[in-house]
């Protein structure tokens, strides 16, 4: 790169220079509205799995496509998400948080594009991996500019007011679905959610802030890269945490990929009655993310985690012992969902915030690997898990009770792990 001329030295120019625009200006949110539009970008995701879940038969009609082909519409989808999720974090710490951000919106608008106009389910596949690419990018570094403002209970307030408003997602999203491929086609879901990642991009653009400062970045080069995600990766305590909230995921996610199969064939309810599973699901969510927010700073981490394992080892304790019994039906096959999420999201944002902390310099990196780990869990339930065990809903229950469990034996391990290392 060439010196900038020296002001004395700067070439005379006749012509009367044309004024350069001045740089766009930020305006600064609230707690509250950052809240709001971090959780606006999470639901990206929740808005691509669920709201056309109820469009299954739909799109295979219409592609001329198998069940399983459409299915693997979403599986393509979470391996998608999961393999970007490593880079998303890394991107922000050396880009800046705010690029990735609209530069993420931009290509999942072209992806939804692609997928409202697919004439073929090997089409919908491509398109749907480039929305898998794009659509956790507001996940991720979501997380990071919340850690990047906030600390200790503030962050952890924040990050359970964005799990509350970002809950609403996955209530409406597949209800929304079978309204619109009830009154229109399976196409105007994709549609409707273009205009909505048009609609968000505009918003960031105008509001969302920038905390990375050049000064601070990472550099972006291999080397650099394979250090952090080894140490990362090896990181037993990282390994712990992550884990937490993945199997926690996992629990809960195997409900929804098994919807398509659990609702109209156990339950014998149509593409417009998704919102008997997804209302007590997301209830639980909200609820719990309220009392985790309602929480922060009154108790320890271990105290609040504690009590949301409670709830949801009653959960599933429940509804194993009821399907063992009796053949699934509503309320109460639905029902410990409810507990299930309450308890998982009193646990989530402590999870999250411990991760994060262990390796503060590189939070954006941390929190494309805890993505990372959580969303492969994901395309695991949905591509292997959730088809297996969606032939009973004994099998899903004792599945989720299974995630449970190992859910609760990582938090204990890192526990024993923490006092082994203090002792050393």
């Amino acid at each position: 790169m060439l010196p900038e001329p020296e002001p004395d030295n700067l070439p005379k120019d006749p012509v009367t220079p044309i004024p350069l625009p001045a740089p766009h200006k930020i305006a600064m949110l609230s707690a509250g509205g950052l809240a709001t539009l971090l959780a606006a970008l999470s639901m990206l995701g929740p808005f691509s799995v669920d709201a056309y879940l109820p469009a299954f038969p739909a799109i295979q009609a219409s592609l001329n496509a198998t069940g399983l082909e459409v299915q693997q519409t979403l599986t393509a989808y979470m391996l998608a998400f999961a393999g970007m999720s490593l880079w998303h974090g890394a991107l922000s710490d050396a880009f800046g948080r705010r690029n990735v951000v609209l530069v993420g919106l931009i290509v999942f608008a072209v992806g939804t594009l692609g997928c409202a106009s697919a004439h073929s389910v090997h089409y919908l596949w491509i398109f749907r991996i480039m929305q898998g690419v794009s659509a956790g990018a507001g996940v991720v570094v979501g997380r990071a500019i919340i850690r990047d403002l906030y600390s200790d209970a503030p962050a952890a307030r924040l990050l359970s007011m964005v799990t509350m408003i970002f809950s609403i997602a996955p209530a409406i999203a597949p209800v929304l679905g079978g309204w619109v491929v009830a009154a229109f086609d399976w196409r105007s879901i994709f549609l409707g959610l273009l205009a909505f990642s048009v609609v968000l991009w505009w918003v960031c653009w105008q509001h969302l802030p920038e905390t990375m400062p050049v000064e601070r970045r990472q550099p972006f080069n291999p080397r650099f890269l394979a250090r952090s995600y080894s140490d990362i990766f090896s990181s037993v305590l990282f390994q712990m945490k992550s884990g937490i909230v993945a199997f926690n995921f996992g629990g809960m996610f195997l409900f929804i990929a098994g919807a398509p199969v659990l609702l109209p064939v156990h339950l014998h309810l149509g593409p417009s009655d998704f919102a008997w599973l997804f209302v007590p699901a997301v209830s639980g969510i909200f609820l719990g993310a309220l009392a985790a927010n309602r929480l922060a700073g009154k108790m320890t981490f271990s105290r609040q985690i504690a009590i949301g394992y409670a709830l949801m080892l009653a959960a599933v304790t429940g509804s194993v012992a009821y399907h063992a019994v009796l053949p699934p039906a509503l309320p109460w096959t639905v029902l410990p969902m409810f507990f299930y999420n309450f308890g998982s999201s009193i646990i989530n944002p402590s999870a999250t915030l411990l991760a994060l902390d262990l390796f503060p310099h590189i939070r954006g990196t941390v929190a494309s690997c805890q993505s990372f780990v959580t969303t492969l869990m994901g395309a695991l339930v949905a591509g292997i898990i959730a088809p297996a065990l969606t032939h009973s809903v004994l099998a899903m229950a004792l599945g989720q009770a299974a995630f449970a469990l190992a859910s609760l034996a990582c938090w204990m391990t890192s526990r024993q792990y923490r006092r082994y290392k203090a002792l050393a």
